[in-house]
């Protein structure tokens, strides 16, 4: 371990083995901070903070601070960080804003500069949140998202897993899985991901049947209780069920298709 003497460390935060902290850094009591973890020069680590083991913390973040809501009374809340999760300069992430309520980012995620986590959010694993990129509160993110510069998303979205917004947009809606949101569109999907599901390895057969069920629920001209039914006839199960689950289940609405959608 090897802590800066320049540090402020409360007596009362529990830092595991192999950890350094710069100068500057600030850990408050009640935070946990897992094995192999860096905490760079002046960034803070607030109460009621668990960090999963070997994760980065760059200069400036603030990490588990109060929520940004005029209903907050107070009381205790947590972030949780999975391991191996960078948080670059100026990360944000706010905490539960109801008692004992969590603010959730998985494994392997990678915030960049000045992007912000509101409270109650949840991020899936491997999620990408790039420069300046800001979440509302109960923002649900699914693994393997990725979230391009200055995009915008409202308090109590879904954006479904593998789902890519492009630079500069805006979401107000649900984002379905392995869709790209167009930059500069609110709400207007613009293409299946295909780039992102071949590199996730998905098999040749996966992609074929996405494929169908995104004509479905946007190039047939039907509604979306529609296509969700023809989508759960063609594919009661697999990975291209997911669009059709996702859809039924969305309480904001899933977002509308672009005029110039396409499938590939």
């Amino acid at each position: 371990m090897l802590i800066h003497p320049n540090a402020y460390i409360d007596p009362d935060a529990h830092l595991g083995h192999g950890v350094t902290v710069g100068p500057g850094a600030v850990i408050e009591s009640e935070v946990i901070v897992g094995d192999g973890c860096c905490i760079a020069p002046n960034a803070v680590i607030r109460s009621g903070t668990t960090l999963g083991s070997r994760c980065r913390v760059f200069p400036g973040a603030v990490i588990g601070d109060e929520p940004q809501d005029l209903a907050y009374g107070g009381a205790p809340s947590r972030v949780e960080i999975g391991a191996e999760t960078v948080l670059r300069e100026g990360v944000t992430v706010h905490r539960g804003t109801q008692p004992e309520t969590v603010t959730r980012i998985g494994d392997r995620c990678y915030l960049m500069a000045n992007s912000h986590v509101g409270h109650n959010s949840v991020l899936g694993i491997e999620v990408v949140l790039a420069n300046n990129v800001l979440l509302g509160g109960y923002v649900t993110v699914g693994d393997r998202a990725f979230l391009s510069g200055n995009c915008v998303v409202h308090q109590f979205c879904t954006i479904g897993r593998l789902a890519l917004m492009s630079g500069l947009s805006g979401l107000s809606k649900d984002l379905p899985p392995f869709c790209i949101l167009q930059n500069l569109a609110s709400n207007q999907v613009a293409a299946l991901n295909t780039v992102g599901l071949r590199r996730a390895g998905f098999s040749p057969d996966e992609r074929r049947d996405l494929k169908r069920a995104f004509r479905m629920l946007y190039l047939e001209r039907l509604n979306v209780k529609q296509a969700i039914v023809a989508m759960q006839e063609a594919f009661p199960s697999g990975v291209a069920a997911e669009l059709w689950q996702f859809a039924a289940a969305s309480k904001r609405g899933i977002c509308d298709a672009k005029p110039t959608v396409r499938d590939e």
